[in-house]
């Protein structure tokens, strides 16, 4: 399995495990031996038709729980992580965050007990999978290995506009103590620069969130489609390392994979080149027991 790789050569801050069920892990993470970290792709699944094999969300037409409920399985066999102790996101492009524990735990693979969105989680318990889902939108990896918390968010443009990875970072060190100094940062594949074209409305909400100091390498154009339509480009994975730079976060404990899911169509799914019809990824993030 190939993957492009986008704005640098940059394959190191990344390991691509191709086994029967591949899914790419961050080697910051790995290297520390307290956190099981994963990125599904396209691959290793049983679902069915526009869906195979991978899919790992019930909100897609024509797809059967049991499928889903099996590559969660297979997810959690390859990865090393505890199927029945996982707990998955209910999103909605906000920037709500909750704290989870054991209470909050639900076996299978509803995520109809939540009481409203959440696209952020954090805990301290060990064992313990968070679960958020993609299709070109960021996701968040945050952990803190002194005091073994994490928290896993899925950010798209609304979310990145909200600084939702910080206000994952500012629960954590309410919650857990967590010390911005020790925090490492890692932003997983989604959707590049070059392919997230978006209109003016989407590029006035990124310059009125952030300082203009910013704006030089998070927004580009204007340029023209072909309609004569006045197009932007917004980068949202510089615009998140600055924002966990501006959070605290050290420079060098900032990792991002730099693979983009619309030019790696056929590892990954993506909304932008398939619309509804397709899957969806998913990130896990855990402490080791």
């Amino acid at each position: 399995m190939e993957l492009k790789l986008n704005r640098k050569n940059d394959s190191d801050v990344f390991s691509l495990h191709e086994g029967d069920v591949p899914f790419l892990s961050f080697r910051a993470l790995d290297d520390t031996g307290i956190f099981m970290n994963a990125f599904s792709t396209r691959f290793g699944g049983v679902s069915e038709g526009y869906l195979a094999s991978m899919n790992l969300t019930l909100s897609k037409e024509g797809e059967k729980p049991e499928h889903v409920a099996e590559n969660f399985r297979r997810m959690a066999e390859a990865c090393g992580f505890d199927d029945s102790r996982k707990k998955l996101s209910f999103q909605g492009h906000t920037v709500n965050v909750r704290a989870i524990g054991n209470e909050d735990i639900r076996n299978g693979i509803l995520k109809s007990d939540w009481d409203g969105y959440v696209d952020g989680m954090v805990t301290d318990v060990p064992g313990l999978t968070l679960v958020t889902f993609f299709a070109d939108c960021v996701p968040l990896y945050i952990a803190d290995p002194v005091r073994k918390a994490i928290g896993l968010c899925h950010s798209g443009w609304r979310g990145t506009v909200g600084r939702i990875g910080a206000l994952a970072l500012l629960r954590m060190k309410e919650l857990y103590g967590t010390k911005l100094s020790d925090v490492i940062c890692c932003i997983g594949p989604s959707i590049c620069r070059d392919c997230f074209e978006v209109g003016p409305e989407v590029a006035d909400a990124f310059r009125e969130a952030f300082p203009e100091s910013w704006h030089r390498e998070i927004i580009f154009g204007p340029t023209e489609d072909t309609s004569g339509n006045e197009k932007y480009h917004v980068d949202l994975w510089r615009t998140n390392e600055l924002i966990f730079r501006d959070a605290g976060v050290m420079e060098g404990n900032i990792y991002t994979t730099n693979v983009c899911t619309r030019c790696n169509t056929e590892v990954f799914w993506s909304h932008r080149a398939l619309g509804t019809r397709r899957g969806n990824m998913a990130a896990f993030l855990s402490i080791k027991e």
